[in-house]
């Protein structure tokens, strides 16, 4: 089954439609290659994309293991290289609102950090940098 169905709309922005739940999002050039920036680039995407499966699996764990992180928060950066243009790294900085943690479960989330999907189908090339922040 189609994923999605992206449109090029002109002036260097998309419009893609998540089929299932008919959902939208916008995408445009960066500012720094000829955009507007006026919304996620595509390689915002890529590193919006390896913090979010990161946390959805991490909540799966959680529930799971029944531990919380309700509240956790990340700040990601995402760098980009020249000759080629391509993304060369995604820091991630992860906040979390509970302090509580067996050393158990920090070695969960930290795994699961490293592990996720989208982690792993980044080319190797690409430095993923974590900072846990309990």
């Amino acid at each position: 089954m189609i994923t999605t169905e992206t449109t090029y709309l002109g002036e260097l922005r998309t419009s893609a439609v998540h089929i299932r739940s008919g959902a939208t999002l916008i995408t445009d050039a960066p500012v720094d290659n000829q955009g507007k920036g006026e919304s996620f680039s595509p390689t915002d995407l890529v590193a919006t994309a390896l913090g979010s499966c990161m946390m959805t699996i991490l909540g799966i764990a959680a529930r799971r293991d029944n531990f919380n992180v309700d509240g956790t928060r990340l700040s990601i950066t995402k760098v980009m290289a020249e000759n080629p243009r391509r993304i060369s790294e995604i820091i991630i900085d992860i906040n979390f609102s509970k302090n509580d943690y067996t050393d158990k479960q920090k070695i969960i989330i930290e795994h699961i950090a490293r592990t996720c999907p989208v982690a792993l189908s980044l080319h190797p090339d690409i430095k993923q940098k974590w900072s846990f922040n309990f």
